[in-house]
């Protein structure tokens, strides 16, 4: 901070003086501030400093949190949070983050390196497998669902293929396709087979 001139203006009795910051910035400083040492920018520095607190490894600026943080903090929540929503379904039944991946950095670097893009979420690969490298990929929901451990496996004419895969098939939504099923108990041939009439719901 560069002291330049006097202002002529008078603040609570002191003297303001016009200064240069050290960014380039010029601004009016009361002379008892300077002399105190309770102002050394011209903010720019609380507003770095600013940034920086609101800053996680550069994935939380400015009160944005970013997709991949959150998806890292949402991972290690459902695998080591016993309180957690859904720890029963992850961490309950064994399901870890490996070491690596207790760094966020790290984890952003892998992303970044593996295809992920806003809308994809993170899918492992072996629903019985841990959160690792080898064995998770970025996918979308669709095909995240697709893999979920009870997603119920049919067969039908020799073909065996998920409940959201036939849905999508014979051209009936999923929730449909499963009300046929596990609520009516209709056969399989007749769940995939009957076309919908209008739009109401099997009955």
């Amino acid at each position: 901070m560069v002291v330049l001139h006097d202002t002529d203006e008078r603040k609570g009795g002191k003297v303001v003086w016009r200064c240069r910051c050290d960014c380039g910035d010029e601004v009016d400083i009361r002379g008892d501030d300077l002399t105190s040492g309770d102002t050394t920018s011209c903010g720019c520095y609380q507003r770095e400093r600013s940034v920086e607190a609101n800053t996680v490894h550069g994935m939380n600026r400015r009160g944005e949190t970013h997709p991949v943080y959150v998806v890292w903090k949402s991972m290690l929540q459902r695998c080591e949070n016993p309180n957690a929503s859904y720890y029963k379904n992850y961490g309950g039944r064994g399901i870890t983050v490996c070491d690596e991946w207790h760094d966020v950095r790290a984890f952003i670097d892998w992303a970044s390196a593996n295809g992920w893009r806003k809308g994809l979420s993170i899918d492992r690969i072996d629903n019985n497998g841990n959160y690792e490298p080898g064995n998770c990929r970025w996918t979308m929901r669709k095909e995240q669902q697709r893999n979920k451990r009870n997603n119920r496996l049919i067969t039908f004419n020799s073909k065996t293929q998920t409940m959201v895969q036939w849905a999508e098939e014979v051209n009936v939504s999923a929730r449909t396709l499963s009300s046929r099923i596990n609520r009516y108990h209709w056969p399989i041939e007749r769940a995939l087979t009957e076309p919908i009439r209008g739009h109401k719901h099997a009955s």
